[in-house]
């Protein structure tokens, strides 16, 4: 997809139309194109906590309007709690890649997902349907009820059945962490009718995916990730319309999750590069991919349709020991940056997971997982080879059944 389809944005609380833009163009433009006419090119950071106001009546006016809908005061900043001209730079950025009317950012990705559940549950629509496998502390929250949620996990062909009056919310993660499989937005969507979807988009981004275009009206993502793209910012982001993101305010605002206007132009600066990235890290990645599934060490590679600079495979041997070989490869938590990393799900992001419901969704112990950088593809190579170890003669016991990449599908 080379192209954004929003036809308006909300900034500064004001809705404005917009001419659809290449989504390289928007990556570069997007919460920018106010800047020349300002005289500036980079755009500013606004550290203020809180702004004067001469006007106490008016301000009065505005925090009333903020609590009945949620909407960007206009004019000038309020609180740092209610927004902040950097951030909602980035919001609209976001907003304009995913091709949907608004963004909300938040601290971090669980934040998100947080004030979403706290949104819906608030209406008294409690109840979740969940595929598996989500982001493991995505699973716990849901899990543990510890929003007052409660949640049925299913496949995704069960999603019609599992619907109820007090559904709030349908979530998948597509391509899903950390097996990277894969489910039809468009076919989930219609199953859902009126229940919201959410789809975790963190591991494609709008640059392979735009899960509104496939019926979606929420659209997470853990920015920290590769929206960031450098490991240096913790960041949460929701698009979707206009009237759900004003109840995100509002529950922003209640609950403080709001993101550091550095953080924010962190973001924004990291989306400019965003497709430079994606598609540099992916090809090196198919390359992986090609190089792992042929690898007699390796028992099962797991790949999406629709690509992108995650990987995920099974080893014969000991993965921890891959782990602990790794040089130019750093063994650490999170994705997306700029360099490669690698983890264990089942010891590391998917460990708050009980262990049974981690192996039925396909996270087994041999499974690692690992995030592409945009290192040179031999130097990655020549570090994973050593990793996995001496080459067998023969194919070890078939304890795990051998494949070549599965594209879509786990194990396959």
């Amino acid at each position: 997809m080379d192209s954004a389809s929003a036809t308006t944005h909300v900034y500064d609380g004001v809705r404005t139309p917009v001419t659809p833009r290449a989504l390289a163009t928007e990556a570069v433009h997007a919460g920018r194109d106010d800047l020349a006419r300002q005289g500036l090119h980079a755009p500013p950071i606004d550290l203020s906590t809180t702004y004067p106001s001469y006007d106490s009546r008016a301000e009065a006016a505005r925090v009333d309007a903020f609590a009945a809908t949620g909407a960007e005061p206009e004019g000038p900043p309020v609180y740092g709690r209610l927004g902040n001209p950097t951030v909602a730079r980035f919001e609209t950025a976001l907003a304009r890649l995913e091709g949907e009317e608004s963004a909300v950012a938040f601290a971090s990705g669980m934040a998100a997902l947080s004030a979403v559940l706290l949104a819906r549950g608030s209406l008294g629509l409690r109840h979740v349907v969940a595929v598996r496998p989500l982001y493991g502390c995505s699973d716990h929250l849901l899990t543990a009820g510890l929003l007052g949620s409660e949640v049925t996990w299913t496949d995704p062909a069960g999603i019609a059945d599992a619907l109820r009056p007090d559904t709030g919310l349908v979530m998948v993660e597509s391509p899903a962490n950390p097996t990277l499989a894969e489910v039809d937005l468009r076919a989930v969507a219609h199953a859902c009718g009126s229940v919201p979807l959410l789809a975790d988009n963190t591991f494609a981004t709008p640059v392979l995916q735009r899960p509104v275009e496939q019926g979606a009206r929420l659209v997470l993502h853990s920015a920290t990730k590769y929206l960031g793209g450098h490991g240096d910012v913790m960041a949460g982001v929701v698009a979707c319309d206009e009237e759900f993101a004003g109840r995100l305010r509002q529950i922003r605002f209640a609950t403080g999750g709001v993101l550091h206007p550095l953080a924010g132009y962190l973001l924004l600066r990291g989306l400019s590069t965003l497709p430079v990235r994606v598609r540099a890290a992916s090809a090196t990645a198919a390359e992986l991919v090609r190089r792992l599934a042929a690898d007699p060490r390796v028992a099962r590679v797991h790949y999406p349709r629709v690509g992108g600079a995650m990987v995920a495979f099974e080893v014969y041997g000991d993965p921890h020991e891959v782990i602990a070989g790794v040089r130019l490869i750093t063994p650490a938590v999170s994705l997306g940056s700029v360099d490669t990393l690698i983890q264990h799900p089942a010891s590391i992001s998917h460990r708050i997971v009980d262990s049974q419901d981690r192996r039925d969704a396909g996270v087994g112990d041999r499974l690692l997982r690992m995030s592409v950088g945009l290192e040179d593809v031999e130097d990655l190579w020549a570090d994973l080879d050593a990793a996995l170890g001496a080459r067998p003669e023969t194919v070890p016991g078939e304890t795990i059944p051998r494949s070549r990449a599965g594209y879509g599908r786990a194990g396959v």
